[in-house]
């Protein structure tokens, strides 16, 4: 059995189960999700120039509206539920967690503890961090000793 840890930021859209499910085929596949909430650092400025890229100025507008912190511990909780029961629906085994604090050395030591084969972020764009290279999957390619696979998020 193949094994993927998939690094998210929010619920997975039906879209976004079946695109990494059909990944490999018809090889089964395991899966680790790893979901961050939105946390208490100072990125309300990028996310909102991610959105003003996107043409999305309502969003940009709404940015400091979303929970932080704490607040978003239980929304991510109910998301990461959700996002499991979707990917066993679709036949995959599935297990993960909320992760907080430390995310690549949390994705590194469970790349190691589950013996991933890849590991896929799957996140909306994030345009400023990708061209400083300070996105998830820039940062996790010299850390976690797999193949690290960058999907977009499919938008709801």
């Amino acid at each position: 059995m193949f094994t993927s840890v998939l690094m998210i930021e929010k619920p997975l859209t039906p879209e976004d189960v079946d695109f990494v499910t059909t990944l490999h085929g018809e090889e089964r596949i395991s899966f680790v999700v790893l979901l961050q909430p939105r946390g208490d650092q100072a990125d309300v400025l990028l996310r909102a120039i991610d959105d003003v890229a996107m043409g999305e100025l309502k969003e940009a507008v709404r940015e400091g509206e979303e929970p932080e912190g704490d607040e978003a511990r239980e929304t991510a909780q109910i998301g990461l539920e959700y996002s499991l029961r979707a990917l066993r629906e679709a036949g995959s085994e599935a297990v993960g967690q909320v992760i907080e604090d430390h995310p690549l050395d949390k994705l590194t030591a469970v790349v190691e503890e589950a013996g991933a084969d890849e590991v896929i972020v799957l996140t909306a764009p994030h345009y400023v961090e990708e061209f400083f290279h300070r996105d998830w999957a820039s940062r996790a390619r010299h850390k976690v000793g797999v193949p690290v696979l960058k999907l977009f998020a499919h938008s709801e």
